[in-house]
């Protein structure tokens, strides 16, 4: 398993760390943890691509998308060197992993800059051709402060969720699970308060799908 952290609150307040954590527990009682990798995301970001990694995907790019194996033997500076430098072992984590766990809070209707930073980090051209994520499950765990789903008031808010269904779907995989807990702010906020019962039966389900999905 590869396990994601993207919430940059690190108190017991995140629901999508509480969550995770349950879901990783679990699995990790049944699996060995020498299978098993954490990266918090939040606490040690991924550095940001820059030129020389667009350079080096490019020239990549322009020979037909080589295998990773091949990379390095394309860069040409030492800038190059270092972009797949920290670039390479991000995908192996991915394509070793026969379980991808994401735990990801809904910020300003979209996924965190932590997510993002790591999806363009990974996303080198040819990481995942031919097929290599097709037998990979991933299982993404969300929250929300608000609600977003049909018949909300804000429905189709949630930019997030398709956005991660079509990357990894564009990427071949066919098993990706979304779990999610809406209204994680009701507790906080004093105007959301009658919306408690709601956040409530939410989270509720989403500890439920976790011990069934983990299982």
């Amino acid at each position: 398993m590869l396990h994601l952290d993207c919430s940059a609150n690190h108190s017991a307040e995140s629901v999508s760390r509480r969550l995770t954590r349950e879901y990783a527990d679990r699995w990790l009682a049944a699996h060995s943890s020498a299978d098993y990798h954490y990266r918090d995301l939040a606490a040690d970001p991924i550095t940001p691509i820059d030129t020389a990694y667009c350079q080096l995907g490019r020239r990549s790019e322009s020979l037909g998308t080589l295998p990773t194996e091949a990379i390095e033997e394309l860069a040409e500076t030492p800038a190059e060197k270092e972009a797949w430098r920290l670039t390479k072992p991000l995908i192996d984590e991915v394509r070793s992993a026969e379980l991808l766990l994401i735990g990801t809070p809904l910020y300003n209707y979209s996924l965190p800059g932590a997510l993002k930073t790591w999806i363009d980090r990974v996303s080198f051209p040819g990481a995942f051709t031919g097929g290599v994520l097709e037998d990979t499950q991933v299982v993404v765990i969300t929250a929300s402060g608000g609600a977003y789903g049909a018949g909300s008031p804000r429905e189709g808010w949630d930019h997030q969720t398709p956005y991660l269904r079509a990357y990894f779907t564009n990427h071949g995989v066919r098993d990706l699970k979304f779990i999610q807990a809406e209204l994680t702010l009701t507790g906080l906020v004093d105007s959301l308060a009658y919306l408690k019962p709601l956040a409530d039966a939410s989270l509720a389900q989403a500890w439920d799908e976790v011990t069934l999905a983990s299982t």
